[in-house]
Order: structure tokens, then C-alpha cells, then sequence
């Protein structure tokens, strides 16, 4: 039988989970062609709305395309502008003869080497005279502005994991080089998104920085467990399952109402059910995803200087004022300076953020594991 519930993929059709509101603004936002840039923790669903939001407006809006672009595995400037003008030129361009035609007509500058897999409907690359990009990108940065022009279309882009951009050779002229062409454009818009939370506050909202006041800035928050709790039970049902609403909830708690953790210890917790799950087997299920995790979380522990791992022993117990002389010599943080580097090193890792002056773990598994396993 096959899960009700979906994790570390798109979440689409049933599997989506509420999100009414953050859906409805991101579609107005499409429909609009306003530039949007989306910031939460990884795992948090970002994906999944956006994808979301863009099906709702293609159901009405046959004049709108959406261009997905995933900045995963682009590296400099040069990987930036082959991907870019490649899934702009899929998205607005059927068969491969009308991608070469597109390709042609508008980018004629900086002549592109476009080569197709066997299923040319699916996946395409360009290739460019580096030299003449450099010289003037302006024709990639404005293709689909052009295109859009052209056939008469609007084009919502919507780029996944933005903050890669922080890591190119001369980020910062490479921000204001986007910015300078993409606020110009009036037949497309721009969607901006992706894991690292920090990097992305970093790129959107420093007064310096060229994304300062780019568009509208969605902060996702957890999905509440009010709507978890009815969005479980259902699922259960429609696969001819039950499950306790204290089960539901304990599922929720358990994982604090993480997207990615609810859907996955609720299908452990599905697994194990023959006809009701309740609090029993979800307990079960919890203890056996921290054994799954365990090894991972050890690897990622031993990477840490000693003094962070005090520090998140701290964090666990509840200290508070960790520059104090106290909390500095009880967990051998060595001074306030130290503190604050070590704050700044486990942001940049991913494990904590600082959320409305509050320490907390992104990754609960991870703060779960550390309390009943590594530190008993």
C-alpha cells in the first residue's frame, strides 16, 4: 500500500498541507509578476509552495509561464548563465527546433552551443564563448524580458537556492549586475528562495547589499499544529488506517511541527499501524527515526570544536545569559569574544538561528538526539 504521507520531495496535490495563506499571497504575487523572496529554514516547504502557488495560477492564466531554477550545483558566474538561459529557453520554447529558433533570434551576440539529451523535451545544455559573456551579459540577463515581449507571455523565474550566488568569484558586482537588468523588467517576475536562512537574510536584508528591498519578503513559519493534527488523521483514513488524535498530536509535538519531521515520523508511524495508531507506536516510531539519524548526527558532533558542543549542551539547559562569568566557566566557553564566534560558527553550520532574541535548534531531531543520546 502506498504511504499517505510525502517527505524530502515536492508535496503536491493531497500531500500539500494547508499553507492557505502563504498560497494565496505567493499566487497573488505571481499573478502580479511581483518580485518575491521567500526565507525559512531548510525543509520548511519552500519548494512545495512555491509549486504550489504556480499550479493555482496556471489553472487560470494560460498567458503566464514559470520558469523553476534550481542554483544547487552552479558554482561561478559562468555555470550561472549556461543554466539560466537554458531553462529560460525550456520554458518558453516547446520541441528543440523552436528552442533553437528562440535561441537565434535573441540571443545573437553571444552565439550559444546547445546540445540536447535523448529526451530533448526534458533537458538541454548551453554553452558559451565565456569571453563574450563577460563582455556583455545583457543578453542572457534580458532574455526572457525579450521573449516575454515577443510572444506576448509573462514569465514568473523562480529560483531555488539563491544564496548560492554568495559564493561566486566577486559575489557583490555580481548581485548589483542581476539587480541592475532584473528590476527593469516589466513582463517578468522574480522569485527568490532557498535553504540557508542566514545567507539569505544576509543577501535581502543588508541595507548594503544589492537584494536590499528587491521585492516582497515572505517569512514561512511552521504550519501550526491545529492544522497538522486534522491533515494526519485524514491521511490515515484514506488509507484505511486510524490514528488517535492524541497520537496525531504526539507526532506533532514530538517533532515540533517541522514540515519534513511530521511527514516522516507519521509515515514511520503509518508503517507500524495494522488498523489504529496511537501514542504507543508513535513513541516507538520517534525512538527508531533517532536511531536511523544517530549515525549522521554523531559524524556532524564529532566535526565541533569542544567549546560548541558545550555551548549547545547550554542551550539545552535552558541557560540564557551565555556571556555571563557563571555560564562562560560552568561549560568552558573561554571568554564573551569566544561566545560570540561560537554563535556565529554554529549559524553558519546550520544547527542554530536566533529567533526573536531566542537560541533555537534548526534541526529538532537533532536537539532530541543530543539531549537523550549524546548527553543523557
Amino acid at each position: 500500500m502506498e504511504t499517505p504521507f510525502i517527505f524530502g520531495k515536492i508535496a503536491s496535490a493531497g500531500f500539500f498541507t494547508n499553507r492557505t495563506e502563504e498560497t494565496s499571497h505567493l499566487a497573488g504575487n505571481f499573478n502580479s509578476l511581483i518580485n518575491t523572496v521567500i526565507i525559512s529554514p531548510r525543509r520548511w516547504g519552500k519548494s512545495s509552495l512555491v509549486q504550489k502557488s504556480a499550479e493555482i495560477i496556471q489553472q487560470n492564466n494560460q498567458d503566464i509561464r514559470f520558469c523553476f531554477i534550481d542554483l544547487f550545483n552552479i558554482r561561478s558566474e559562468r555555470q550561472f548563465y549556461q543554466h539560466f538561459s537554458g531553462e529560460v529557453l525550456k520554458a518558453t520554447s516547446g520541441k528543440a527546433d523552436e528552442i533553437m529558433e528562440t535561441a537565434r533570434n535573441f540571443l545573437m551576440r553571444v552565439v550559444p552551443s546547445i546540445s540536447f539529451s535523448p529526451a530533448p523535451e526534458t533537458d538541454l545544455s548551453v554553452s558559451f564563448d565565456w569571453k563574450e559573456v563577460q563582455k556583455q551579459p545583457d543578453e542572457i540577463l534580458n532574455l526572457p524580458e525579450k521573449i516575454a515581449q515577443e510572444k506576448k507571455l509573462r514569465i514568473m523565474i523562480c529560483i531555488d537556492e539563491f544564496q548560492n550566488i554568495a559564493g561566486f568569484d566577486e559575489p557583490v558586482e555580481f548581485q548589483k549586475t542581476l539587480r541592475a537588468h532584473w528590476q527593469k523588467h516589466q513582463h517578468v517576475g522574480y522569485c527568490l528562495y532557498g535553504s540557508k536562512r542566514h545567507m539569505l537574510l544576509d543577501v535581502f536584508n543588508t541595507q548594503s547589499m544589492p537584494f536590499y528591498k528587491f521585492g516582497d519578503v515572505i517569512y514561512l513559519d511552521k504550519i501550526a499544529e491545529k492544522h497538522w493534527i486534522p491533515f494526519i488523521v485524514e491521511r490515515f483514513e484514506l488509507s484505511g488506517k486510524k490514528v488517535t488524535e492524541n497520537g496525531a498530536k504526539l507526532i506533532c509535538r514530538l517533532c515540533e511541527n517541522h514540515p519534513f519531521y511530521v511527514q516522516q515520523l507519521a509515515h514511520l508511524s503509518w508503517l507500524r499501524t495494522t488498523t489504529e495508531c496511537d501514542e504507543l507506536l508513535v513513541t516507538e516510531a520517534f525512538e527508531n527515526l533517532l536511531l536511523q539519524l544517530g549515525f549522521l548526527y554523531q559524524t556532524n558532533t564529532d566535526s565541533l570544536s569542544a567549546p560548541q558542543v558545550y555551548f549547545l549542551d547550554a542551550v539545552l539547559k535552558g541557560e540564557e545569559k551565555f556571556s555571563s562569568k557563571d555560564v562562560i566557566q560552568n561549560y568552558k566557553l573561554g571568554t564573551s569574544a569566544n561566545v560570540s564566534r561560537i554563535k556565529k560558527a554554529l549559524i553558519n553550520k546550520e544547527i542554530i538561528e536566533i529567533h526573536k532574541n531566542n537560541i533555537e535548534f534548526i534541526d529538532p531531531m537533532y536537539k532530541h538526539w543530543l539531549r537523550v543520546h549524546y548527553f543523557r
